[in-house]
């Protein structure tokens, strides 16, 4: 019996992993990537040297079964993300479907995400959070998934990339002007920020700005 290694790995800062991450990393005899040459990055920096196989997005369905092969001749698998914990905003659920039904062993090693580095700076969430990730890319399915979410009372937590965040922004603000948000913008990186205020507030912020960069994180306070 082998075993699957859902790893997680830094978001940003590359000293941000997990000393059981690391020797999981070592120690396996293949590492599974959603980009291999994003992985690259971290594991040249632990001088970690394994055979690399693609599993991302577009190919996790055909892709899932040659990792299970793998298992099946007695190799032990990590699989990776770009950042991150896998499957929390990030390919790897269609993965372990095809494992879970086998007699192979699935283990999680736990670290970094956006979600929870977010919610460690942020003082006005109650007891309850929604994680709803990356919003629909259509415009009115879009309006209509916000709109659902502003209504309810606990906070909730979407990711937008460097492209869509001021078109977010301005969804968020047509609809509540004055619900109270935070931003996260490269958190853990050289260039991190956070932006708290109002919809109208942080709108204006990323609105003055020439060029966007980084990948965005954002809790919405909910209904009083």
């Amino acid at each position: 019996m082998s075993t699957l290694y859902m790893v997680a790995t830094p978001i940003g800062n590359l000293e941000d992993i997990t000393y059981r991450a690391i020797e999981t990393l070592k120690n396996v005899d293949v590492i599974a990537c959603e980009d291999t040459r994003q992985s690259s990055k971290l594991l040249n920096h632990y001088g970690i040297k394994k055979h690399l196989i693609s599993v991302r997005a577009r190919n996790e369905k055909t892709s899932a079964p040659g990792v299970l092969k793998l298992l099946d001749e007695g190799k032990d698998i990590a699989y990776v993300s770009d950042a991150g914990t896998p499957v929390l905003s990030d390919p790897g659920a269609i993965l372990l479907q095809a494992v879970r039904g086998s007699e192979h062993k699935i283990v999680p090693i736990p670290g970094p995400n956006a979600f929870g580095t977010l919610v460690s700076v942020c003082g006005f969430i109650g007891k309850t959070v929604t994680f709803e990730g990356f919003l629909p890319q259509k415009s009115g399915k879009r309006k209509k998934r916000l709109e659902e979410l502003l209504e309810r009372e606990e906070s909730f937590i979407i990711y937008e990339s460097p492209y869509r965040i001021v078109k977010l922004l301005t969804e968020l603000a047509e609809i509540n002007k004055e619900r109270h948000l935070l931003l996260g913008r490269e958190m853990t990186k050289n260039f991190e920020e956070f932006i708290q205020g109002t919809t109208t507030e942080v709108l204006e912020n990323m609105s003055t700005r020439t060029t966007i960069k980084g990948e965005f994180a954002i809790i919405v306070a909910g209904k009083e």
